[in-house]
């Protein structure tokens, strides 16, 4: 059983992983955040995964020496013992239990395919000397050379894994969290941060709740899982339309497709044809070696003084719809990108968008997310895409939890001093405006009541006054007092804004089972850029094929 430091509050409240204040990767400049593994802790800036569920480290092995002398710290690797860090060192956490040397599998559809070192050990959830970090012990950890994931992950899915067909499955950092009561739900908010805006704002982690001061909301809908899948985040891609471009405003697509939000990657995976009108229009030069999109200085300086949007239209279903769609408006600068891998020795700027070979390699990376603020409820199985908030200066955070289904607190609509309601992720949100919209729609009916009221005596007066013509003036006198008392009062209109609430099924983790994943079956040997491996597989036995049931890695849903 993992070994897990429960917190000390009675109800658990939404824990914030903390933000590094660093920009990090070879493939952009990426807000990180900071965790720690091993014992005594290691510790590592890394990036989020929403696909992936395992933590990965960069090793010792990825570095060579053909790299820069600050290759292992470039990819994350803090300072370990009073000096720099080559990456994760196994042999010197107390900790540590070694499974074997395994595909990493997550992105090989893609075809970044790499082997990581595997094994168990304690994850904490921010620096070593963080006492209130949140860690758990025999945790999966996967030591990782390969450049293709230049930058460890944290993995936010709820899979579960396993590494051959006899052994247990090992619960996901999400689902041991909330086990051990250390967060409210199986839920995350994540925005990826902007370098670019204002003053560089980070990117933000939140386990068990959201912060609502990073989005404009409400949100008009929520999206929901696929049907048999608790982990994907699928949404349809109806359009992609452009502003301000090379010919001014152009569609840069024609239909609508499903595509998946990964941030493990950076980039918006597309179809050709979508990209080719991406590159027609923003002056984009191809490289076939690299497969990438890249954007020549004078190109850059014209995009820039242009200033063009792209907005992004997402629904459940890949047909336009207005009423249940969302639109991520990004400007130019989230696309002004720069890699320095060993294909591009200098830093070269290039345009994060990749043809897609077919329909499972559509993707939406963290480009997307720099400008996107996204809430995801496993457990009742659905996820919210808003537009990012980007106030100057920033405010406090405003924490909200997202408690379970059934949670005695559920219900109740009282504001704590810092997590917000009691609630569903949106659900949050919406108990703020329907206090307001009761509020007002009293407000109309007691000035209609009394606005009633006036009519009437001002019909019996008339009448009076027929029957009664001696008492004219009396009369007149009555209905000028009356009518002073409500000059100038107009009942206020209710706002028809929608309110949004979290669907409040609660989803059996236990019904459905996700196939088997022949990507993560053999064991590989560890990439180490043709240098002799510090592991090695054990060789007494035949190597097996891809799809051999005996040596397969499996992955359940939980």
């Amino acid at each position: 059983m993992p070994s897990l430091r429960r917190r000390d509050d009675a109800v658990p409240t939404p824990y914030t992983v903390p933000n590094t204040g660093q920009w990090d990767g070879n493939d952009g400049s990426w807000s990180t955040f900071r965790l720690s593994v091993g014992t005594p802790p290691q510790e590592f800036r890394v990036l989020v995964s929403t696909r992936g569920h395992e933590t990965w480290v960069p090793v010792p092995e990825g570095c060579t020496a053909d790299d820069p002398d600050n290759c292992a710290t470039a990819r994350g690797a803090e300072p370990f013992q009073g000096s720099n860090s080559p990456g994760f060192q196994s042999n010197k956490s107390q900790t540590w239990d070694s499974v074997g040397i395994y595909n990493l599998g997550l992105e090989d559809d893609l075809g970044l395919t790499g082997g990581g070192l595997y094994g168990y050990d304690t994850v904490r959830l921010g620096g070593s000397q963080d006492d209130d970090a949140l860690q758990m012990g025999h945790q999966v950890v996967a030591g990782v050379a390969d450049k293709d994931f230049y930058m460890g992950v944290l993995g936010l899915s709820p899979i579960s894994s396993s590494f051959d067909s006899t052994s247990e499955p090992v619960t996901s950092l999400l689902n041991n969290l909330k086990t051990n009561n250390s967060i409210p739900s199986r839920s995350y908010a994540y925005t990826a941060g902007a370098r670019y805006r204002n003053k560089k704002v980070p990117g933000s982690l939140i386990l068990g709740g959201y912060d609502q001061t990073r989005f404009n909301s409400p949100p008009k809908f929520n999206f929901t899982f696929a049907d048999g899948d608790t982990s994907n985040l699928v949404v349809g891609v109806q359009s992609i339309t452009a502003s301000n471009s090379l010919v001014g405003v152009v569609a840069m697509t024609h239909t609508g497709h499903l595509s998946l939000i990964d941030s493990t990657v950076p980039e918006l995976w597309l179809p050709q044809d979508v990209c080719d009108t991406f590159a027609a229009n923003f002056g984009l030069t191809y490289d076939n070696a690299t497969e990438l999109y890249l954007v020549n200085d004078t190109m850059h300086a014209r995009l820039t003084s242009l200033n063009p949007e792209f907005t992004i239209k997402l629904g459940n279903e890949i047909y336009t719809s207005e009423t249940n769609s969302t639109n991520i408006v990004l400007p130019y600068a989230a696309f002004d990108l720069e890699t320095t891998t060993s294909s591009y020795p200098n830093a070269t700027r290039y345009f994060p968008i990749r043809r897609a070979a077919n329909d499972s390699q559509y993707r939406l990376g963290r480009t997307l997310l720099q400008e996107a603020y996204l809430v995801v409820d496993h457990e009742r199985r659905n996820f919210t895409v808003a537009q990012a908030r980007f106030a100057d200066p920033l405010p406090a955070a405003d924490v909200v939890a997202i408690r379970s289904p059934g949670d005695a607190q559920e219900d109740d609509d009282t504001f704590g001093s810092s997590t917000g309601l009691s609630t569903g992720a949106t659900a949050g949100i919406a108990v703020a405006a329907s206090v307001v919209g009761v509020f007002l729609i009293v407000a109309v009916i007691f000035c209609w009541r009394r606005r009633s009221k006036r009519k009437g005596a001002e019909q019996k007066a008339t009448e009076a006054l027929q029957l009664q013509q001696q008492q004219q003036q009396l009369q007149q006198q009555q209905q000028q007092q009356e009518e002073a008392k409500w000059h100038g009062f107009f009942p206020a209109e209710v706002d028809n804004g929608e309110i949004v609430e979290m669907q409040g099924s609660k989803y059996d983790q236990h019904k459905d089972r996700s196939e088997l994943d022949p990507g993560r079956d053999n064991a590989y040997e560890l990439a180490a850029a043709h240098v002799p491996m510090v592991y090695e597989m054990e060789a007494n036995g035949p190597r097996r094929g891809r799809n051999d049931p005996k040596d397969q890695r499996f992955s359940w849903q939980d």
